[in-house]
C-alpha cells in the first residue's frame, strides 16, 4: 500500500498532556524522541539526551538541521540552579569580505543558496561542548541510536517528507553530491526507508569515550577538509584552517520578569548574536501592558500581543548582531522602565503606526529542530538546531551526507548596519531556545518551570511570547499551549501582514483588523509556517508535563 498522508493536512488531532514521573522528551520526529528516551534510561543525563536527540534529528530530519548547521543551548543543572546558555553559531570566513560578498550580490543581498552564505557550522562543537560539560556517559553511547538510524535506514515521515520533496528540487538538485540525501534522484516519499551511510560514518567519527576528540576530529580531520573543499568548489572562501579556528562558547543568559495570574516566573533566552532578545523585549512590554491595563479584554490582548512584538522586532533589527564586532544595548533594551514606556505607547483602539527605527531583519529560513530534555534528577535542557533555510545551501561536502547551512544570509550588506557581513563574523540567528524559572529573581539558586521553544525562522520570538501567554496567563498546559491557534507578523517585519490561522476565533480576527492590522487567513499545511514546538513544564508532586506541536510530525513522551 502507497502512502500518501501529505494532502489537505488539517492538524486537526487531538493529543492529550503527557505526563511522566520520572524524565521526558518532546522533539519534532518520534524516532529522536526515543533515541533520548533511550539514552535516558541507560543512565544518561538531559545533556546526554539532547545530544542523542539532536543526532536522531540529524537523520530523520535533514531538510531542518544537522552537522552542517548552528545549535544553542539553555541548560539548568538542578545542583547549580544556575541557567548556563551556549553559543553555538559559527563566524564567517575570514576571507569574506563586505567587497567579496558584494561582488555575488543579486539586488543588494546573496543569493539564498550561495556558498557564500556558509558560515562554519557549529553543531558538533555544540554538542561536544554540553555532552562534555552535563553529560554522564560515553559520547559512543549516546550517539549510537543515529548511527544505528543511519546505518539502518528509517521511514520517513509525512511533514518531513514534504518538506524534502521541496529541498530536493530547490537545493539538492543543484549540487554535485546532493544525490546522497536522494534514492535514484528524488526525495524519499512518506513511509519510505532512506540508509545514508555517509553519514553514519560521520557520526562514528563522533562517537569517541571523549566528546571534545569527537569534535576536534569533525573540524580539523578529512571532515573539515571536504568541508572546505566543496564550499570552494561551490565559488565560496571557506578554509580548513577557518573551521579548525572555531570555538563556541559558553555565555551568560539573558532574562525579564513575566508575571501573570498564575504567578510569577523568569522567561530566559541566549543573548545576542540571537534573536531572543527580541523575544524578551516583547514579552515585557506585554507584561507591562498587562499591568497598565488590568480591565482589558481578550481582543485587546491579542493587539497588544502583536504590538508588543511589532516593538520587539524593531528593536532587534536594528541592535542585534555579534556582540563581539557591535555594542548591544541588551540592558537598556531589558530594562522594566523602557518596557513600561513602551507598553504606555501601545493604543488599545488602533495600530501604532510607527514603533521603532528597525527595519525587518532579511529571513528566508523557516526550518528548524528544537527540542527538550528532562532527567530524572531534574536537569532542564533547551536545544534548538538549524541549518536555516531547509536543507541550507544544499552543499553536501563528499561523502558526509549531509548539508551545510546558508546562515550568512542573515548578514545585512549594508555597511552601517551592526550586523553587515565581516570575517570572523556571527550573523543575526533567528534559532532560538527558551526556558522558564519559578519566581521574578534571577539568582541562584533557580527553580526550573518549563523549557520551550518554537521553530521556524522570524516565528520564533512569537511563538515564544504567545506559549509562555498562555501558561503563565491562562493556566493552560504544555499541549493546549502548543495547539492554540497562532498569529505572526509575516516574516517578522514590524509593519507587515498579521498572518492567522483558519482555525482562529473569528472575533479576534474581526477586533484585530478594526484596530488597523491587515490581517490574512493560513489553511492547510501551510498552517507549518506557525512554527513547531516542544514544551516539557514541571508540575505538582514532582510530575513533568510534556507536549508536541499538532503542526509537524513530533512527539513528546516520558516515563
Amino acid at each position: 500500500m502507497k502512502l500518501d498522508t501529505t494532502e489537505n493536512l488539517r492538524f486537526a488531532s487531538r493529543r492529550s498532556v503527557v505526563l511522566a514521573s520520572h524524565a521526558a522528551v518532546a522533539s519534532s520526529q518520534p524516532l529522536a524522541t526515543e533515541a533520548g528516551l533511550d539514552v535516558l534510561r541507560a543512565g544518561g543525563s538531559a545533556a546526554d539526551a539532547a545530544v542523542a536527540v539532536a543526532a536522531a534529528l540529524q537523520v530523520t530530519q535533514p531538510c531542518s538541521t544537522g552537522l552542517g548547521g548552528d545549535a544553542f543551548c539553555l541548560y539548568l543543572a538542578a545542583d547549580e540552579g544556575i541557567v548556563r546558555a551556549y553559543n553555538g553559531s559559527g563566524r564567517a570566513p575570514r576571507a569574506l569580505t563586505l567587497d567579496v560578498a558584494m561582488s555575488a550580490a543579486v539586488d543588494g543581498a546573496l543569493p539564498v543558496f550561495h556558498a557564500h552564505t556558509v558560515t562554519v557550522p557549529g553543531a558538533a562543537d555544540a554538542w561536544a561542548a554540553v555532552q562534555s560539560r552535563y553529560g554522564r556517559l560515553p559520547m559512543r553511547r549516546v550517539l549510537a541510536p543515529a548511527i544505528s538510524l543511519a546505518r539502518d535506514g528509517f521511514s520517513v515521515a509525512p511533514m518531513t517528507a514534504r518538506w524534502w520533496k521541496s529541498g530536493a528540487e530547490k537545493q539538492l538538485s543543484a549540487v554535485r553530491y546532493g544525490g546522497e540525501l536522494l534514492i535514484d534522484g528524488s526525495a524519499p516519499t512518506v513511509g519510505r526507508r532512506f540508509r545514508n551511510p555517509s553519514l553514519a560514518t560521520v557520526l562514528e567519527e563522533l562517537a569517541t569515550d571523549d566528546a571534545m576528540v569527537g569534535r576536534d576530529r569533525f573540524y580539523h580531520d578529512w571532515i573539515a577538509e571536504r568541508i572546505a573543499e566543496e564550499v570552494t568548489h561551490e565559488g565560496g572562501v571557506m578554509t580548513t584552517d577557518d573551521l579548525a579556528d572555531h570555538r563556541g562558547e559558553w555565555v551568560d543568559p539573558i532574562s525579564v520578569a513575566y508575571g501573570g495570574p498564575c504567578g510569577d516566573y523568569r522567561v530566559w533566552e541566549c543573548p545576542p548574536n540571537g534573536q531572543g532578545l527580541a523575544a524578551l523585549i516583547a514579552l515585557g512590554v506585554y507584561a507591562a501592558f498587562r499591568r497598565l491595563n488590568p480591565d482589558a479584554d481578550r481582543v485587546t490582548l491579542m493587539h497588544a500581543q502583536v504590538e508588543a512584538m511589532r516593538i520587539g522586532f524593531a528593536d532587534g533589527a536594528a541592535h542585534i548582531a555579534d556582540p563581539a564586532h557591535s555594542s548591544v544595548p541588551v540592558d537598556e533594551l531589558l530594562d522594566p522602565v523602557y518596557a513600561e514606556r513602551r507598553a504606555a505607547s501601545i493604543c488599545r483602539g488602533s495600530r501604532i503606526e510607527a514603533v521603532g527605527p528597525g527595519l525587518a531583519a532579511d529571513s528566508v529560513g523557516r526550518d528548524t529542530v528544537y527540542f527538550c530534555v528532562v532527567d530524572a534528577d531534574g536537569n532542564a535542557c533547551s536545544f534548538i538546531n538549524s541549518n536555516y533555510t531547509g536543507f541550507g545551501t544544499g552543499i553536501v561536502p563528499r561523502g558526509c551526507g549531509f548539508t551545510l547551512q546558508n546562515r550568512g544570509r542573515g548578514f545585512r550588506l549594508d555597511p552601517d548596519h551592526p550586523n553587515c557581513i565581516a570575517p570572523l563574523k556571527r550573523p543575526y540567528h533567528t534559532i532560538i531556545p527558551g526556558l522558564l524559572t519559578r519566581g521574578s529573581g534571577d539568582s541562584p539558586p533557580l527553580d526550573a518551570a518549563a523549557v520551550f521553544g518554537v521553530m521556524g525562522g522570524m516565528m520564533q520570538p512569537q511563538g515564544h511570547l504567545q506559549v509562555v501567554a498562555s501558561m503563565v496567563d491562562d493556566g493552560v498546559d504544555p499541549q493546549s499551549a502548543l495547539d492554540r491557534p497562532r498569529w505572526q507578523l509575516r516574516d517578522g517585519d514590524p509593519q507587515g501582514v498579521v498572518l492567522v490561522e483558519e482555525s482562529m476565533d473569528p472575533t479576534l480576527i474581526a477586533g484585530l483588523e478594526a484596530r488597523g492590522h491587515t490581517v490574512e487567513l493560513i489553511a492547510g499545511p501551510e498552517r507549518a509556517g506557525f512554527g513547531l514546538g516542544q514544551i516539557i513544564a514541571f508540575g505538582e508532586d514532582g510530575i513533568l508535563m510534556a507536549g508536541s506541536d499538532p503542526r509537524g510530525d513530533g512527539q513528546a513522551s516520558g516515563y
